[in-house]
């Protein structure tokens, strides 16, 4: 009888690479009729589990292996001459122990050998060879690299010792059947090693998709992978189509000269045995003092916290001594133990931890041991929404932590359990519907336009993932485009072909794993850049019983801490931030106000509305905003409103609901309730309705037909005794039940757990707490926790404006590090201004702690010199208005800077030689007599100061360009850009913007990058800057013609357009009209109007000058003369971003060297592309070239400082 096995198989984790996805890939083994089927992914054993279970369903038996990569010398070895090619080698574990080495080897090619690839040698494998079998792999196998390389006697070598490696019988030359000319020629080498050395030969087929038509499929996943087109002449690809799942037919077809090879498939199939333990956990054991049981030690603490949180309430007891039977009747002591723990040891270090989350928050035992922080009495939290004792799974708590601080608490768990104990955890990114068709159209060289369009054709739905399929079907211009369309046609069943599978591993953001034994007993490990992760995600860790948890850094949790510090600083109030008073009503007026900035899950736009709608008068009001703003239930919000200022208009199918509904005005809100209605209103218990919603929320039809029965008319034992009473007899009609039944249906899949809301709420009201009685420092802590994002940094401040708090420029008197809270102002930190580093500041700090405040510019300088002070440093801090506090105007600092410091280090070096300072003084003379050589010169226009603040701190402290055009901002514009930034936190906000919506924004252009497209027009990318950070506008050809007058840097512009959304990338706005921003009653014009050019005639005019042209006078036509128009006074500023210009600047006998001084200090700020030359006393030739940007405040400027008739452009 024929037989055959694959035990060379690429599934879809051998990634970009292989395309046999697992489900049907095991189908279709299934219909071939194979008994037995290995996994061989490259490097890496990341299918394996999800393999051995869809092989396990199917009936065929999972063998366990991979294809490992070999270096060439040792795998410690990493020398790019020597090292960067890697040899293959097949794997495949014979028995439990050989699945154990197999993951040791896979561990240690990642966390030990990785160069390019997860490498392992030859001495590797005679340590961790047992109970694995080894084959001689494909065209890429060392082996068969010597065969190629015509080294038969190396060959011979080679296979001699991974022999007797191996051990005999445990290692085979694998013969391979593809049509490529150069693998014949390796199998007939490889039939006469055997024949010479008595190692028997394997056929195997390399397989890397599930049938042959699937070939183009994997060659595009190649492209995807190395970047290449199908277009591209080297792109990585097989030559034949041959790499399929083929049958036993086939292979005895290819091998039928050879039928020992094929029989030996089936012997190592046989050999190999590996059976996976599901359930079985695997937790660490907690260290309880010595002679005590843990059960007692978690007992005795429970009942510790419980007298201090209830007293004597011996009914709430019972509840504790449930929770704790359950919990040891399923195994969990030590899970508790081990959290308490950490929990315990993050508080006693001071690492704020948040009040909990998730599902966890409904346990008394974790809120006895100080695990979450709300009362789950209260708040009717339940137990069995955490620990269901009718279905076996983990517990799942997690944890929020300061999050500068949380690594603390990781490495705090790897010092107590062993770092080999200890690993964070693996996530795949996958290719969504609009990702694929993006990938495939790249590779198939789709033009841009065409791919962009096909993809957004594909819906997008919050909480939703839409497949291909799907969307051919909802979208009629998508599918006539498919049936009509060849290119399409195939650009969408290619993707489709794709869609969902993994595209990159990375490393869980928060997921840690902690094992009873060394991880590589359980898991095999990978490295990601420098942190090491488990092989196997979250979900299949769990079924591995392995302890899962997450540390999660909550950026909120810091901003509480940080507030909560600085309170205690500035107003010596020691605040217990868990012990507030959360009742307190001005608060919840604050929150319906809509004043609801910074306040976690609350600051949406959407948010905010729904609030004011509410009027929350209590934590149950927030805890309910929290579960309803989210797509599903959001249409639950008008009824809840309605019935919350209504409430004599609420209505009960039966009064058996009102408990259970009452907090909700009626409306059926969280998944605690369907839970509850389950047990009051039919008699099931907690665990049975727990898993009742579970189905209900998949909507399965056979699973809840019955239990709409049970329900309604309940379920009897085989006596005829109420298993399950029933509605119909606690009193609720027939109708009424199937009503309510039919609504918790409807909810199911949309219905929150409220344990994890309430913990949020906590959250949200303790920052709204902050925000109302201590506004300031809480503001302070908000902006110090966003410094690295200006956008938000610039909302915060533009809030504290409008709270009334004045937040200051830096000082060097005042200035700590970061944010802080000076006389009812928050003061900006030093280290945000650009250019000056961490360590000058803290020597600021330092020298100003030690020696009190500098008393003026050249103190500062004098007491700074030689501690990492340098003249960019000092150029920054004047710009920002560090120096402001010595009443200098910024203009003379800039002017004269340099020079005090070369005077200030010469002096330090004369003081050293014992010579006479410079700046030594008369005994009692003020130092201040130095103020004389300041220059006279005015202050830099208020714009001009504006523009040096952004540019060292990122945005406008003092003031904003746009601050005049508020009304008509207020008034037209409809979106911005914080509405476009996409959340890093677990955040309420549902972003309503669509693709293709209609946006006004107002802002300045911050940049403009001109490029041409192939037909050689004009577009533009332009970066707008609004009050509260930046935008990307698209401008193209059409549009750009008709507006690039107007597209300049610094110019103040409305623009219209519709939004493009893509995948991982910020929305932007394709415009269709640009116009200037004007004052409310200036008629409205799509170009400069000319009594809004604050610039008279002929700054840029017609004259570009050539760089030969060296001539102040040459080319330049005056004002008035020659009667041309297109000089007139009245002549705009056009097209200034458009290509390069030459200013030219003379300083005649009339100018004064403190003016000649100011204009040098602006060329040098506006540094840029454009040129300028500089004629000193002579018009012939330039003195000097300088590099510089020409906008319209660096001109308004110098004819300030030179008069125009000295400025020519």
């Amino acid at each position: 009888m024929k037989d055959f096995v694959h035990l060379h198989l690429h599934t879809e984790y051998s990634l970009l690479d292989g395309a046999c996805r697992i489900k049907p890939l095991i189908q279709r083994a299934k219909e071939l009729g194979m008994h037995s089927l290995a996994i061989t992914d490259h490097g890496v054993m990341y299918g394996v589990i999800d393999f051995y279970k869809a092989c396990k369903k199917e009936g065929i038996k999972p063998i366990l292996g991979c294809e490992v990569y070999t270096a060439p010398r040792t795998f410690k070895d990493k020398d790019p001459r020597q090292d960067s090619s890697q040899g293959h080698l097949i794997l495949l574990a014979k028995d439990n122990a050989g699945y154990r080495n197999l993951m040791k080897l896979v561990s240690l090619g990642f966390t030990e050998g990785f160069y390019y690839k997860p490498r392992i040698d030859y001495s590797l494998l005679e340590q961790y060879h047992e109970g694995l079998i080894a084959l001689s792999a494909c065209l890429g196998g060392d082996i068969p690299q010597k065969l190629i390389n015509r080294d038969f006697e190396g060959a011979t070598e080679l296979a001699l010792r991974m022999n007797e490696i191996m051990g005999e019988g445990n290692f085979y030359l694998e013969l391979q059947y593809n049509n490529l000319a150069e693998q014949k020629e390796v199998n007939a080498a490889l039939i006469e090693l055997s024949q010479k050395t008595g190692i028997p030969l394997i056929a195997t087929n390399d397989v890397h998709y599930i049938n042959r038509s699937d070939a183009k499929s994997q060659e595009i996943l190649m492209c995807i992978q190395t970047g290449k087109t199908m277009e591209d002449p080297d792109h990585m690809r097989f030559e034949t189509d041959e790499f399929f799942l083929k049958s036993m037919d086939e292979m005895w077809e290819h091998f039928k000269a050879y039928p020992e090879a094929l029989m030996n498939t089936v012997r190592v199939s046989e050999r190999c045995n590996v059976e996976i333990q599901f359930g079985e956990l695997h937790l660490p054991k907690f260290d309880v003092p010595k002679g005590r049981d843990p059960f007692e030690y978690l007992r005795d603490q429970c009942v510790t916290g419980f007298r201090e949180q209830y007293g004597q309430n011996e009914a709430l007891f019972e509840r504790l001594e449930y929770e704790l039977s359950v919990i040891r009747q399923m195994g969990y002591v030590d899970y508790f133990l081990i959290v308490w723990d950490f929990i315990k040891y993050a508080r006693d270090s001071g690492i704020m931890v948040g009040p909990g989350r998730g599902s966890a928050a409904g346990s008394m035992v974790a809120y006895c041991l100080g695990i979450t922080r709300v009362d789950p009495v209260k708040y009717n939290l339940l137990f069995e929404r955490f620990l269901n004792p009718e279905r076996v799974s983990m517990p799942d708590i997690d944890i929020d932590f300061c999050y500068v601080r949380r690594q603390e608490v990781i490495d705090y768990v790897v010092r107590r359990y062993g770092e080999d104990r200890v690993a964070q955890i693996i996530t795949f990114g996958t290719m969504a519907a609009r990702a694929a068709v993006r990938d495939v159209g790249r590779a198939l060289a789709v033009p841009y336009n065409e791919v962009d369009k096909v993809a957004k054709m594909i819906p997008m739905v919050p909480g939703k993932h839409i497949f291909i399929e799907d969307a051919i079907g909802m979208n009629p211009e998508l599918k006539k485009l498919y049936d009509e369309e060849p290119k399409i046609h195939e650009l969408l069943d290619t993707a489709r072909s794709l869609e969902g599978m993994p595209r990159h591993a990375s490393t869980h953001a928060a997921g840690v794993v902690i094992s009873s034994e060394p991880i590589t007993e359980f898991v095999p490990l990978y490295r990601n850049e420098e942190l090491i992760s488990t092989q196997f995600p979250m979900t299949t860790l769990e079924e591995l019983g392995l302890l899962k948890m997450d540390f999660l850094g909550l950026r909120t949790i810091t901003v509480i801490q940080d507030a909560v510090e600085l309170i205690d600083k500035d107003h010596g109030v020691e605040i217990d931030i868990d012990h507030i008073d959360y009742e307190d009503a001005p608060v919840y007026e604050m929150i319906g106000k809509g004043d609801t900035a910074g306040v976690f899950q609350l600051e949406s736009q959407g948010m905010t509305s729904f609030m004011k709608d509410l009027q929350p008068h209590c934590l149950e009001d927030i805890i309910a905003g929290i579960s309803l703003y989210r797509p599903g239930p959001m249409d639950q919000i008008p009824r809840y409103i309605k019935n919350k200022h209504n409430p004599s208009e609420i209505g009960y199918l039966t009064p058996l609901l009102e408990p259970i509904l009452h907090v909700t005005y009626g409306c059926m809100v969280y998944q605690e309730q369907v839970m509850q209605i389950f047990r009051d209103l039919a008699g099931f218990s907690l665990g049975r309705s727990d898993l009742v919603r579970r189905a209900m929320s998949k909507k399965k039809k056979d699973i809840m037909d019955a239990e709409r029965q049970n329900f309604i008319y309940g379920k009897t034992d085989e006596e005829g005794n109420a298993v399950i009473p029933g509605a119909i007899r606690n009193g609720v009609s027939e109708a009424a039940a199937n009503i309510i039944f039919d609504e918790m249906m409807d909810f199911a899949s949309y219905a929150f757990n409220k344990s994890h809301a309430a913990a949020y709420a906590y959250v949200g009201f303790q920052t709204a707490w902050l925000k109302y009685h201590y506004p300031v420092e809480f503001m302070a802590a908000l902006l110090n926790s966003f410094m690295g994002s200006l956008g938000k940094v610039s909302q915060y401040v533009l809030e504290c404006r409008k709270m009334g708090i004045q937040v200051l420029a830096p000082d060097v008197n005042e200035s700590e590090s970061s944010f802080s809270v000076k006389n009812g102002a928050i003061r900006f930190g030093l280290a945000a201004v650009k250019h000056v580093g961490e360590s000058v500041v803290q020597n600021i700090i330092h020298e100003r702690n030690n020696n009190g405040p500098f008393k003026s510019f050249i103190d500062f300088c004098e007491r700074m010199e030689g501690k990492e002070l340098n003249k960019r440093t000092v150029e920054s801090l004047i710009k920002c208005g560090a120096f402001d506090v010595f009443g200098i105007y910024r203009s003379k600092l800039i002017a004269n800077y340099e020079k005090i410091l070369e005077r200030v280090s010469q002096k330090r070096k004369t003081l050293i030689s014992g010579q006479l300072s410079l700046f030594d003084v008369a005994e009692g003379q003020e130092e201040d007599t130095f103020t004389s050589e300041w220059p006279e010169i005015p202050e830099y226009d208020s714009r001009l100061l504006l523009a040096m603040e952004k540019e060292m701190l990122g945005l406008y402290i003092s003031g904003h360009p746009l601050d005049a055009y508020a009304e008509v901002i207020k008034d037209q514009v409809t979106a911005f850009s914080y509405d476009f930034e996409i959340s890093d936190e677990d955040q309420t906000n549902i972003n309503s913007f669509t693709d293709g919506q209609f946006v006004k924004i107002a802002g300045i252009i911050a940049d403009i990058k001109n490029i041409s497209t192939k037909n050689n027009r004009m577009m533009a990318f332009v970066t707008v800057e609004d009050l509260y950070g930046q935008i990307e506008v698209v401008v193209f050809p059409k549009i750009y013609e008709k507006f690039a007058p107007i597209l300049f840097n610094d110019n103040q512009v409305i623009v219209e357009g519709n939004i493009s959304i893509k995948e991982e990338e910020q929305p932007k706005i394709l415009a269709n009209k640009i116009r200037n921003l004007q004052g409310r009653n200036a008629p409205e014009n799509d170009l400069t109007p000319e009594k809004n050019n604050p610039f008279p005639d002929n700054f840029l005019g017609n004259n570009y000058v050539n760089e030969e042209e060296q001539n102040f006078s040459s080319h330049e036509i005056l004002p008035g003369e020659s009667g041309n128009d297109d000089y007139s006074l009245s002549r705009p500023l056009n097209n200034m971003a458009a290509e390069e210009h030459i200013i030219k600047i003379l300083f005649d006998e009339n100018i004064s060297d403190i003016k000649r001084k100011a204009v040098l200090a602006l060329l040098k700020y506006f540094e840029g592309r454009d040129r300028a030359y500089v004629y000193i006393d002579q018009t012939n030739k330039p003195s000097m070239k300088l590099n510089t940007q020409i906008c319209r405040l660096l001109l308004q400027e110098l004819s300030d400082l030179l008069g125009f008739e000295r400025v020519k452009v």
